[in-house]
């Protein structure tokens, strides 16, 4: 009798647990996302040179460290590396991206930056330059940005996934950047996909 009642509980209690995890499990950062800030013309091909002011002129570079990073992630047989060190970061890693999906979030966030454009414009900047976010979701969501692209914004900083890619920047007084990137595999745990973590394991 004891043992058909342990045997009930932990049937019920492994049941109730796998039902929360899968209720409660986040969603994939590298899922599929419905679209926005998408141009009127799809581009196909990158740009010769970086979009001005796109990043502030450091996009390039902070790409070629990321790859360099990856890459060396992957060697093996490297001393130097403590073991399971490249589970240990796989929180950095971000979603691939092709030539193509560069180039469409290039133009996104060429649309994306008009609009943040107006909102300098406007002015009523609060502490340290900073516009209110609501300002700031108003005017992703002019482009049909919303809550369903991960979109955050705090400290002007903002970023949002537009169904392609990630494009995330600053937005205050005096500065106005975006960088566009791939959605990272473990983001920072209550942002959107495109907010790099801070932590790690």
């Amino acid at each position: 009798m004891a043992a058909a009642l342990i045997a009930i509980t932990m049937t019920a209690c492994g049941t109730q647990q796998g039902g929360q995890a899968q209720s409660a499990a986040p969603r994939p950062s590298f899922s599929p996302r419905p679209m926005c800030a998408q141009p009127a013309e799809v581009p196909t091909d990158l740009p010769s040179s970086p979009v001005p002011g796109a990043d502030g002129g450091h996009q390039e570079e902070r790409q070629e460290q990321r790859q360099e990073g990856l890459q060396e992630e992957r060697q093996e047989g490297n001393a130097d590396r403590p073991p399971h060190y490249a589970e240990n970061h796989a929180y950095r890693h971000q979603a691939p991206m092709n030539a193509q999906k560069r180039a469409r979030g290039q133009a996104s966030a060429k649309l994306i930056r008009a609009e943040l454009e107006k909102v300098r414009r406007e002015g009523g900047a609060g502490a340290y330059g900073v516009f209110p976010e609501a300002r700031v979701a108003a005017a992703l969501a002019r482009l049909g940005c919303g809550e369903e692209h991960g979109v955050y914004i705090g400290n002007g900083f903002y970023s949002v996934h537009t169904g392609v890619v990630c494009v995330s920047g600053r937005v205050t007084k005096d500065e106005l950047t975006s960088e566009v990137h791939g959605a990272y595999a473990e983001p920072q745990p209550g942002t959107g996909p495109c907010v790099e973590n801070r932590g790690g394991h």
